[in-house]
């Protein structure tokens, strides 16, 4: 297995304006290519616009939905990604033959789609219906997975998709800077925003406190640590319809370490190279072989009735 190049990414899209959001997507895939990369991800539900979902009918969230392979996006980013010469991970929501629309993210390639994955705990509509399977697949040698957003969140889900044998763990976000009952959270002004430019550091110490960045590194280089896992993390930044998001899309390596970080207050890419020896030298590659599953299996197997709250969704 030979050493990749990845791409992370992150960018304003605009809700619902999928043209624009694919123009975004072409014109960043085509700089990642020029530095030498052979994959390239975007955040969640890049193509279609996210939050916006909270206010959409089912008709008229049925209507920005997709059928895969053959919707327009895939054949779009199948498109791109066959002149650019390189891999792209997206997100969008999808509609089935059943009339079922999921929270989705897709990996393409010149030759079409390589794998798609459904957000196992979505909650931005409440029509939509919930994935009930992991996702492993092959990708320029590597075993790659994902898991989108609140996945990531329960723990089991990121240890599931490394035993299934992921060494690369691609997780499209759209998050922070929302209220929440942990100390320092909350929204950020979209004041803040507009005035970037002429006063960066007040945006900077929103974004990169409790209620942005300072969160996120509490839990997110963990879960690459204790699962001997590359986790390329992605998330807009500016405003995702009325909510305003930090970016710091990054990739992170199995020891933990950041090995490649957005930081500019604008749209951006940042490129690392994921190394194979790396995956058996770190530390969680040794804590996963000593597992002693007789002892937890029932445990972590037992009954239990999903239950999932957001704090920024609740009514007051």
């Amino acid at each position: 297995m030979e050493s990749l190049k990845i791409t992370t990414a992150q960018f304003e899209n605009k809700s619902g304006d999928k043209e624009y959001n694919l123009f975004v997507i072409r014109r960043l895939s085509r700089k990642a290519a020029e530095e030498g990369s052979k994959v390239i991800a975007f955040h969640e539900c890049c193509i279609t616009g996210y939050t916006f979902a909270q206010r959409l009918s089912r008709e008229e969230l049925f209507s920005v939905a997709e059928t895969l392979p053959e919707g327009p996006s895939i054949q779009a980013l199948q498109s791109i990604a066959k002149d650019i010469k390189i891999t792209i991970l997206a997100g969008l929501f999808e509609k089935d033959a059943e009339g079922m629309i999921y929270n989705t993210y897709v990996c393409v390639s010149g030759d079409g789609l390589l794998a798609s994955y459904r957000k196992l705990h979505p909650f931005i509509s409440k029509h939509l219906s919930p994935g009930n399977e992991y996702a492993t697949f092959d990708l320029h040698g590597w075993k790659c997975g994902i898991l989108i957003c609140y996945d990531n969140n329960v723990v089991e889900n990121v240890r599931a998709t490394a035993l299934l044998g992921a060494q690369i763990i691609f997780m499209p976000h759209v998050t922070m800077c929302t209220v929440s009952t942990r100390p320092g959270a909350g929204f950020v002004d979209s004041a803040l925003w507009e005035n970037r430019h002429e006063d960066p550091t007040s945006l900077r110490l929103e974004f990169e406190g409790l209620k942005g960045k300072k969160w996120l590194m509490k839990w997110l280089p963990a879960r690459a640590y204790d699962n001997a896992v590359y986790v390329v993390f992605a998330n807009p930044i500016g405003m995702d319809d009325d909510q305003l998001k930090n970016g710091c899309s990054m990739i992170i390596d199995p020891f933990g370490d950041v090995i490649a970080g957005c930081t500019k207050l604008d749209e951006e890419i940042v490129t690392a190279v994921c190394s194979p020896m790396k995956l058996g030298h770190a530390g969680g590659s040794r804590y996963r072989d000593a597992r002693r599953p007789e002892l937890y299996r029932e445990v972590i197997g037992m009954e239990h009735i999903s239950e999932l709250k957001v704090n920024w969704m609740e009514k007051p």
